[in-house]
């Protein structure tokens, strides 16, 4: 872990699939509610520093069928507040053919925090394509989990560390806070 450097003027926070169908689902090393919980943390922090929250929820026709953004286990889980942003994908990335890019650069956005599940899956396909579009990136570890902690450990030991930096929601709210 190295030196957090988050100006909330130019970083957002994006949070990955903490909606209501899946945050229930056995993720490891840590449960749904746990990530959500840091994810809440996170969001409290960045609002009170006035930089932006981005909240990604998934809407694919498999393996169930909640193809529709308005069937409510759909919905981001009520815990994380209002987003100002709220980005629906299609695909395991945010990227691919969401508006996510230009709401970011709109805002002047260069630095993405990071959380959400599963960390092998939504998060880093995500965190890929942000590489791709020359955004730097944070990684909060436990505001994420996976669906086998084997996966999640090594996306954070070993892929995350070439792409940004590997922090604590402790560390990133503290760094917003100027503590």
């Amino acid at each position: 872990m190295t030196e957090l450097d988050l100006d909330p003027a130019t970083t957002a926070l994006v949070l990955i699939d903490l909606q209501v169908r899946l945050v229930t689902r056995p993720f490891e090393p840590r449960s749904g509610a746990e990530v959500v919980d840091a994810g809440r943390q996170l969001a409290d922090a960045f609002r009170t520093a006035a930089a932006p929250v981005v909240l990604v929820r998934a809407v694919r026709p498999v393996p169930m069928d909640f193809s529709s953004p308005d069937d409510p286990q759909n919905q981001v889980v009520p815990e994380l507040g209002t987003p100002d942003v709220l980005i629906t994908k299609h695909t395991w990335g945010a990227f691919h053919q969401t508006p996510l890019d230009s709401a970011l650069r709109e805002r002047g956005i260069d630095t993405i925090v990071l959380g959400g599940v599963a960390t092998n899956m939504g998060v880093e396909s995500t965190a890929r394509a942000a590489d791709e579009h020359d955004y730097r990136l944070v990684f909060v570890e436990d505001a994420m989990s996976g669906l086998a902690a084997d996966e999640h450990a090594f996306a954070v030991a070993r892929m995350f560390p070439l792409l940004g930096t590997v922090t604590t929601t402790a560390a990133v709210v503290a760094r917003l806070s100027g503590s």
